[in-house]
């Protein structure tokens, strides 16, 4: 009785697999010049893998086939040092060649007088910095934005452990390691929004470290760097009373030993700068989504939400104030 199971298996699987060559996290859908080459590369090493496999399956085959009393040896002998050596030789070696070639270009820094931006891997989040003509410094968190059709020059490092940047739709990784400075270029080549993560286990929550990238056009990049350089101001359909009180709850139970909001009496310089944390497109290094009652859950439920994660809870307040310090940081953006 014929197996009727087995088409819809496959095309179950072939389902699976073209719904995992795309979406914002995703190197077989490119939109920078580095991710275009990794996929290039991708695509040639599969179809060379595949030519070398039907070649020695093709052999293998064959052989199983035919009985040993009509084989001529000198011709197996040429089929296998032909098909099953020379062949996936001269094949992995091409590969080898195509793939090193790359190198040169995917390594080489921006050109002098591109968007610089630093990156420092904490745990677990990451903590960004713009760097303006003139020496200005835009400082935030968890969040990347860049211009579109433009290098970016991306300064890497770490003063814990080993995390690796990784933005698949736009450029391969690159280590942050403790002692070191590496350098990674972008090159966007499409608007969109995009997701990164680290690559590199890093501790217990490695898989809850991720952020978004979002390439703009040139214009509505550069609006949104002057806006992020600017102090914390509660935008106005936020400024009910419970935002007010936040700002006051946000103060008084210590949260700017740790964060800082420009505009305010809060420096600390542990945490993530929250100065226009309301703007952003997550919460909690790419957990979250961006809306006031994820903000209390995180405030009240920190280390269940992300284990091991240095920020303490705050389910010690009530809920009234929890909604209040929420409503406060939404308002900033």
């Amino acid at each position: 009785m014929p197996n009727r199971k087995a088409p819809s298996s496959l095309l179950l699987l072939a389902g699976i697999l073209v719904t995992g060559c795309s979406g914002v996290q995703s190197t077989l859908a490119p939109s920078g010049q580095d991710a275009d080459r990794i996929a290039s590369l991708f695509w040639w090493m599969t179809g060379g893998a595949a030519v070398v496999w039907v070649f020695v399956i093709a052999l293998a085959v064959y052989y199983a086939r035919h009985s040993s009393g009509t084989r001529n040896q000198r011709r197996d002998r040429w089929l296998i040092l032909g098909g099953g050596v020379a062949f996936p030789t001269v094949t992995l070696t091409i590969l080898l060649i195509y793939g090193l070639a790359m190198i040169p270009e995917t390594v080489a820094r921006a050109p002098e007088g591109s968007l610089q931006i630093a990156v420092s891997g904490e745990q677990w989040w990451w903590r960004v910095r713009y760097f303006r003509p003139g020496g200005q410094e835009v400082v935030l968190a968890n969040e990347v934005r860049l211009p579109v059709g433009e290098p970016v020059q991306f300064r890497l490092d770490s003063d814990n452990v080993i995390h690796s940047f990784w933005i698949p739709s736009l450029a391969g990784k690159m280590d942050m390691i403790p002692g070191r400075v590496t350098y990674l270029t972008v090159r966007p080549t499409a608007t969109g929004i995009f997701r990164g993560a680290c690559a590199e286990y890093c501790g217990t929550s490695h898989a809850l470290m991720a952020f978004y990238v979002e390439v703009m056009e040139k214009a509505a990049f550069d609006a949104w760097l002057d806006h992020q350089a600017r102090p914390a101001v509660v935008q106005a359909q936020d400024a009910a009373p419970d935002a007010a009180r936040g700002g006051e709850l946000f103060a008084s139970n210590g949260c700017g030993a740790c964060h800082t909001v420009r505009g305010t009496a809060a420096r600390g310089e542990i945490g993530p700068d929250l100065t226009h944390v309301g703007g952003r497109l997550s919460l909690g290094a790419g957990i979250l989504e961006m809306r006031p009652d994820k903000l209390r859950d995180w405030l009240a439920r920190t280390a269940h939400i992300k284990p091991g994660v240095h920020m303490p809870e705050f389910n010690m307040l009530p809920d009234a104030d929890l909604q209040a310090l929420a409503a406060y940081l939404h308002g900033l953006k």
